[in-house]
């Protein structure tokens, strides 16, 4: 299995374990002192989404954008008031369907696109292989911090 396989299992893994929780989850209970869930779903569609422009401009050989130059803090603010009117169906779907979006678009990167250097989202240089590592392990950070929650009210 090449590196590009290993990081779209991780990224589909880190869904997938996100996923389990929404039906267990109380849409309005706070599992962050200013965030339900609903607000962490749209943080992770918003993390997804500069993803996508990353890799779309690697499939296109172009520089890639970066949406969060002032520093990731400032991006998840954004992120989530810009799906503020949101329904949390809304934003369910587009979680589900960003992350599919990236998923397809990883599949055409070439394997050895996966390692090479450019610019990140937040004005760092790395690798799609990079950005999955950091998103991979902080959506699961976010699925058991909400597995947590759920575990404690039971």
């Amino acid at each position: 299995m090449g590196r590009r396989e290993e990081i779209l299992q991780a990224l589909e893994s880190s869904h997938a374990v996100m996923m389990e929780q929404l039906n267990e989850i109380d849409k309005q209970r706070k599992i962050y002192p200013l965030w339900t869930i609903r607000e962490i779903i749209a943080h992770l569609s918003g993390w997804d989404d500069a993803s996508i422009g990353f890799v779309n401009a690697l499939i296109k050989g172009e520089t890639p954008p970066t949406p969060a130059p002032r520093g990731p803090e400032v991006y998840n603010e954004e992120t989530v008031s810009t799906r503020e009117g949101l329904s949390y169906d809304r934003i369910v779907r587009e979680y589900i369907e960003t992350r599919a979006r990236l998923v397809a678009l990883m599949r055409q990167i070439p394997e050895e696109m996966v390692t090479k250097k450019s610019i990140l989202p937040w004005g760092e240089e790395g690798s799609l292989e990079d950005i999955v590592q950091v998103f991979g392990s902080h959506e699961l950070e976010h699925a058991h911090d909400v597995k947590r929650i759920i575990e404690e009210s039971n």
